[in-house]
């Protein structure tokens, strides 16, 4: 072992229990607090060699598990957002059963982000506004994208001969 590794253990060894003790007066769970007690030395092993004189080091541990529990909120508070948006949509309509081989078999011949698209707007029955949570665009883009994988799966229906009496569903 090394001079670092024998450092980064020391300030461990010293240190670990503050850091948990400064995490449990702040989170409501102890495995809340255990995360950021690892990312806190996560992020002071990858900032090895920024480390303050040894006075300070526990100040500094203190300093970065703050921002660990202030990305922590972050996350959580984008995470309600997205729940509180997803409630906000309406209920999506039930997938229609429809036997159409052709179809599944130019869809396969798509590219992946236009067989997605096409996917979740028939088959799972999303609108434009659920397309655009689901994707993490703009409604409009999503919209747009839909359209032209649309026109794509069309093209591809076109080279193949489809059985009478069916057709794109849109």
């Amino acid at each position: 072992m090394g001079p670092v590794e024998e450092d980064f253990r020391r300030l461990w060894a010293d240190h670990h229990r503050h850091v948990l003790a400064y995490a449990l007066r702040r989170t409501a769970q102890r495995t809340d607090a255990e995360d950021i007690v690892s990312s806190t030395f996560a992020v002071a092993w990858r900032r090895w060699g920024d480390e303050p004189a040894a006075e300070f080091e526990l100040l500094w541990l203190f300093a970065i598990a703050a921002r660990v529990l202030a990305n922590q909120r972050r996350s959580l508070r984008r995470l309600t957002a997205l729940r509180s948006r997803l409630r906000e949509l309406p209920a999506p309509a039930g997938p229609e059963r429809s036997d159409l081989p052709e179809v599944v078999a130019a869809l396969k011949q798509l590219r992946r982000d236009d067989q997605e698209i096409l996917r979740l707007a028939a088959w799972e029955g999303l609108t434009g506004a659920e397309l655009a949570v689901a994707l993490d665009c703009t409604e409009n883009a999503a919209t747009i994208r839909l359209h032209r994988a649309r026109k794509r799966l069309e093209e591809q229906m076109a080279k193949e001969e489809p059985a009478p009496g069916h057709s794109v569903i849109r």
